[in-house]
């Protein structure tokens, strides 16, 4: 096993991976799954959960359900000094013997390993004493079926960090699939990553509600290939509405959050689609975001992280969807343009425009589809 190991950084922690993870296009999960793509995820991880153990005052534990051979563990053991006690857990048993090779090779000692299926390790981990501060679920498709055990080990006003990669199911390609797994149904549209990491939160929201326990988001993150969301878990019952849906006009290109069921476009009356219901609150809480923006200062990881916290700190309090320029330029048959000049063309009529973390070209505002075009 140890031949086909290579050692490679992230962070500041060393990692030993399977040669193969590194060339093959998807990642073999024999004899252990790693992806070297999710390192800007690991890497958000450490700045989030850094900023999070800041405030935070019970016991400083984080486990890991479905841990691989325990790179997130080991950087967090390895790179963040406040926690206090890691628990790697997974049912491969070869990926655990990687991840103590790498605990071994980094001399962390606060590591624990477990060998267990993950709603079963949860479960063992959701007594009083045992819950972690952080919980995080990391799975091969959707999150769904681990919420109500994450849930019970998540300390009250601890993080539980979600991963779901079933991109198709969450872009609408199979509708049936997402009402069954999040409860909510997608649809296709430019900014079908935003309803997504929506019909996530929207998901665990509901959880939380049959659990009389709420949630409320600390942060998002995406890639290519998959989903993340940060949220505090908090025992007490949710009095607010966090929930609807977002209604989109593929004819005129309007979109807005509803309440209830509606399919008419108030814009040009045609027949629009309906995404939901999906979380309709914010994404971002400002003093997070804000201790992030500190905490990655502290911390060895891409530069990229800085770019996309920023743009998360200015779209805090926007209205849920974005606009991009291609879509603005292709509704006026003409190059958009740039994305500086959009956003203060809108703000000098008086309403809100941001940069979003959602997509390079994208914008968030409060103005209308027609206001915008009458402003380009």
């Amino acid at each position: 096993m140890e031949s086909e190991l290579v050692e490679i950084t992230e962070g500041s922690t060393k990692l030993l991976v399977p040669r193969e993870s590194l060339s093959e296009k998807t990642p073999p999960k024999e004899p252990a799954f790693f992806n070297p793509r999710a390192r800007i995820s690991r890497d958000f991880s450490i700045i989030a959960y850094s900023a999070f153990l800041k405030n935070f005052k019970g016991p400083k534990i984080f486990l890991d359900s479905l841990a691989g051979i325990g790179a997130r563990s080991i950087r967090v053991a390895n790179e963040i000094e406040s926690i206090e006690k890691v628990i790697a857990n997974d049912v491969n048993q070869q990926a655990l013997e990687i991840g103590k090779s790498i605990a071994k090779l980094n001399q962390v000692t606060k590591c624990d390993f477990s060998e267990n299926e993950a709603c079963r390790f949860l479960s063992l981990h959701s007594t009083r004493d045992g819950r972690g501060a952080i919980v995080d679920v990391d799975p091969f498709g959707s999150p769904s079926r681990y919420l109500d055990c994450a849930m019970r080990a998540t300390f009250h006003g601890g993080l539980l960090s979600v991963t779901a990669t079933d991109m198709t199911v969450l872009h609408g390609i199979f509708p049936e699939a997402c009402q069954r797994k999040y409860y909510g149904t997608p649809i296709r549209t430019i900014y079908g990553n935003e309803i997504a990491l929506r019909l996530i939160l929207g998901c665990m929201n509901m959880v939380a509600g049959r659990m009389d326990i709420m949630i409320s988001p600390l942060f998002v993150q995406h890639n290519m290939h998959y989903y993340k969301a940060y949220v505090k878990i908090l025992v007490r019952t949710n009095t607010k509405n966090c929930m609807g849906y977002i209604l989109h006009c593929d004819n005129c290109g309007n979109r807005k959050v509803v309440r209830d069921i509606e399919h008419i476009c108030n814009i040009c009356n045609s027949k629009a689609k309906l995404a939901g219901p999906l979380w309709t609150e914010d994404l971002y809480d400002k003093n997070f975001i804000d201790s992030m923006v500190v905490e990655e200062k502290n911390m060895t990881i891409d530069k990229s992280c800085k770019a996309v916290l920023e743009k998360c700190q200015e779209e805090i309090g926007m209205p849920p969807t974005y606009f991009t320029l291609d879509e603005i330029g292709h509704r006026k048959q003409s190059a958009p343009p740039s994305l500086s000049k959009i956003i203060e063309k809108i703000r000098e009529v008086g309403k809100k425009a941001t940069r979003t973390s959602m997509n390079p070209t994208g914008f968030k505002t409060d103005a209308t589809i027609d206001e915008i075009l009458a402003l380009v």
